[in-house]
């Protein structure tokens, strides 16, 4: 009877992988999608009509008859009109950082941002983590949003 030839390469493999791998391979990075969706949907702001925050009423959730798909998101709008507004100037509506919590882009990283943990400022539509995060976010809003202009879009990398 032959004794089979050992692959010391495919033991040495395995046995690395059996322990983690950890030692010599490099942490795997993946990049943050450039606009923030919640897990399992492709509806950006869950669902809030984007225009409606400039409304002065405050976000206004959006209906799936008034979509529109942009950069292969979906944005849903409360009205024909809303949806006639950002179809004409999108960039206008948006919210900054694509949605993500402002305090964490000004601190160099990526976190959630909720659609109701919201500021207009100068004109564009601020995300944060909560209410919570938004406090310690607008004790410097200008300085925040220096510091979140300065990481975008870095920070997806």
């Amino acid at each position: 009877m032959q004794r089979p030839k050992r692959n010391l390469s495919a033991l040495a493999a395995a046995m690395f992988l059996a322990l983690g791998g950890v030692a010599a391979t490099p942490a795997l990075a993946i990049a943050a999608p450039e606009i923030y969706l919640p897990p399992f949907t492709k509806v950006a702001l869950s669902g809030y009509d984007p225009v409606s925050y400039f409304a002065g009423g405050g976000p206004i959730k959006g209906d799936a008859r008034y979509a529109t798909n942009l950069k292969s998101v979906e944005y849903r709008f409360a009205s024909a009109e809303n949806l006639a507004r950002f179809r004409a100037n999108p960039s206008a509506y948006l919210p900054q950082y694509g949605g993500y919590c402002a305090w964490a882009v000004a601190g160099g990283y990526t976190a959630k941002g909720d659609p109701l943990a919201w500021k207009i400022v100068g004109g564009k539509l601020y995300l944060n983590y909560d209410q919570n995060v938004q406090k310690r976010w607008a004790k410097d809003i200008p300085g925040n949003i220096a510091k979140g202009d300065r990481n975008w879009p870095q920070v997806l990398k």
